[in-house]
């Protein structure tokens, strides 16, 4: 798998909301006395139609490593067995194992029996649909779920990646056919340039490569029969139906033009586009979150804006009444109950946004992107409402009023970033109401928390639920120090006496309270002028 902090990049938004809270350890994999099943024994009865399966190979631990590795080219379904979208997605993964049988072997297997593999794997969601090549993972399937559309992707991944078109009647019919394309005319459909081309299309997923040598399959693409050779162009069914490429014939600038002209001029946010979106190395987005019948007014602007921006920034249209998508997304943006909404976004790991301010016209949304792209914009982070009342032992954090409570130089302060979600949190929250209680009335040491889903501050990166920060007074300038552990009360007020700048006794002596499970370690960043890491001192 490509590495850790990539793929949190890559992922939809859906999913980095639910995945935050802390998992539990993984089971090894047992590998020993492997056999390949056949393929319907040992299968539990389920409630979908009857699919003739009988070329679909069922893995379980036990057989799953040997099977990718003894064959070129495998593709393994992970699924749940009450799955509806499973259902709809075996006819058609089924049909496909037939006709692929001796070119690729397609697999399936139950994803609620091979959680380390789930885990391994980084799965999330269900059906979800790896590919090996030689026992090593190349690519997730993200298609369509026919047939056709499996079998076509399957022969791209292990045939030439590029097809031959000589004849009229097959240029009208790709023509007719395909929602996407790359075509190439080229003197010879032998050569460099013919491998360079071929090279590009094995990275495509969902993109098929042609090339001709006649000038008039060219001209039915809409290619100038008299160009200079080799020329490309990309036709699609969409509002910019075809993109010439003009650049030099090199792999990298293909891929480059071809990544940049993939996406449509604004791309409506899905499930199944997101991954295309965060995957592209077009990083710089522009998000348009607007109802159905307010984007009518506004999507020719925004297509306009991204034709002046073409692989620059990449435009994106979010449906504010699509419940799938819209809500959540507006959420973790932070501009639910708003309205109309344009926001940038940096889509890189130090993920930024920026809030246009002002009326949705071409100039208007040009002048942002350009001040975006030239780090010109303040940065938007989403806060709740200050809270009117905050008289609580545990204080209440929010966006706008962190600076006030949390950066406060006269104050030691503890504060854990939670998710209403979190199990973990739910679990920790009465040993953390309960040390607040025993630490009243020391005007030194202030125990905060702040809800990670609904607020953001640039001085806390967090990564899981739930976290805890200690700023240290008089030393806010500095990165505050990370904690995390099974730790109980009595453990917390050690740490914090011995931490803390302000020295400080507690009210009463804390309760022999069972530690809460946390699995910790403790770190300290840059106090006290020093960046060591801070060894288990609980």
């Amino acid at each position: 798998m490509a590495n850790r902090s990539l793929y949190l990049v890559s992922i939809t938004f859906l999913l980095l909301i639910n995945n935050f809270c802390s998992a539990n350890a993984i089971s090894n994999i047992d590998d020993d006395n492997e056999e390949v099943e056949g393929s319907n024994e040992g299968q539990k009865e389920n409630s979908y139609p009857i699919v003739d399966e009988k070329d679909v190979i069922i893995l379980k631990h036990k057989n799953f490593s040997k099977t990718v590795k003894k064959n070129r080219y495998v593709m393994v379904l992970f699924y749940e067995p009450w799955s509806k979208e499973y259902e709809a997605f075996l006819p058609g993964y089924a049909s496909a194992a037939t006709e692929l049988k001796g070119e690729a072997l397609l697999a399936k297997v139950d994803a609620t029996e091979v959680y380390a593999l789930t885990k391994k794997y980084e799965l999330e969601e269900y059906p979800s649909v790896l590919f090996f090549i030689d026992g090593v993972i190349q690519k997730r399937y993200l298609g369509k779920k026919t047939k056709d559309a499996i079998v076509a992707w399957v022969k791209k991944k292990s045939g030439p990646g590029i097809y031959n078109v000589t004849e009229i009647e097959d240029a009208k019919r790709i023509l007719n056919t395909d929602d996407k394309l790359v075509m190439g005319f080229f003197d010879s459909l032998v050569g460099p340039n013919c491998d360079i081309l071929a090279a590009v299309s094995r990275q495509e997923d969902y993109i098929n490569f042609y090339q001709t040598s006649s000038p008039e399959v060219a001209k039915i693409f809409h290619i100038d029969p008299d160009v200079e050779r080799p020329a490309l162009v990309m036709l699609k069914k969409e509002a910019e139906k075809q993109v010439h490429f003009n650049g030099k014939f090199t792999k990298l600038a293909i891929a480059k033009f071809v990544s940049a002209s993939k996406l449509p001029l604004v791309t409506r946010f899905s499930k199944e586009s997101a991954q295309l979106i965060f995957e592209n190395p077009v990083k710089n987005q522009i998000f348009l979150f607007a109802t159905s019948s307010d984007s009518v007014k506004f999507i020719s602007e925004f297509e306009e804006a991204a034709r002046f921006f073409k692989g620059k920034i990449i435009f994106i249209y979010v449906e504010l009444d699509g419940e799938d998508v819209g809500v959540a997304l507006s959420a973790f943006f932070g501009v639910n109950g708003r309205g109309l909404m344009v926001i940038a976004y940096t889509g890189t790991e130090d993920a930024k946004k920026y809030m246009f301010v002002g009326k949705v016209t071409l100039d208007n949304i040009k002048a942002f992107g350009k001040d975006f792209l030239e780090g010109k914009l303040p940065p938007f982070y989403k806060s709740d409402p200050i809270p009117e009342i905050n008289d609580r032992d545990v204080k209440i954090v929010v966006g706008k009023n962190f600076d006030e409570i949390v950066l406060d130089e006269s104050k030691d302060v503890l504060l854990e970033i939670h998710a209403p979600w979190c199990e973990h949190c739910q679990k920790l929250e009465p040993t953390y109401n309960e040390l607040a209680k025993q630490l009243r009335g020391i005007n030194s040491i202030v125990i905060a928390k702040m809800d990670g889903s609904t607020n953001e501050h640039p001085r806390v990166k967090v990564e899981a639920f739930p976290t805890f920060f200690f700023f240290r007074a008089g030393n806010k300038n500095s990165d505050p120090i990370t904690i995390d552990g099974s730790v109980s009360i009595d453990e917390i007020t050690k740490y914090l006496k011995e931490h803390a700048s302000i020295p400080f006794k507690a009210r009463q002596k804390p309760s022999s309270s069972s530690p809460v499970d946390v699995d910790i370690s403790k770190r300290r960043k840059n106090s006290d002028n020093n960046n060591n890491v801070v060894n288990d001192e609980l």
